[in-house]
């Protein structure tokens, strides 16, 4: 599994949505980069202190520009 196929699964992966061996994938490259595990990290804090945001609050703009940050983030 890539860093991008992982950061697209982070969602899924949190409500527990994979299938088995999209899951065994991520826990694998989970624990083999180090890059990914600050990412699901810093996704987890995220959601603790915001909890929901319902996406009808985002402007269509805003929510590009979010998914374009988070597609070039960096990866360790």
């Amino acid at each position: 599994m890539t860093c991008e196929e992982f950061v697209e699964l982070v969602t899924a992966f949190l409500e527990g949505a994979l299938d088995e061996p999209a899951e065994h994938a991520f826990v694998e490259h989970l624990a083999e980069c180090p890059g990914c595990e600050r990412f699901l990290d810093q996704f987890r804090t995220t959601i603790s202190r915001l909890g929901e945001l319902p996406p009808e609050s985002l402007s269509d703009d805003t929510r590009e520009r979010l998914l374009d940050a988070f597609r070039d983030w960096p990866h360790a």
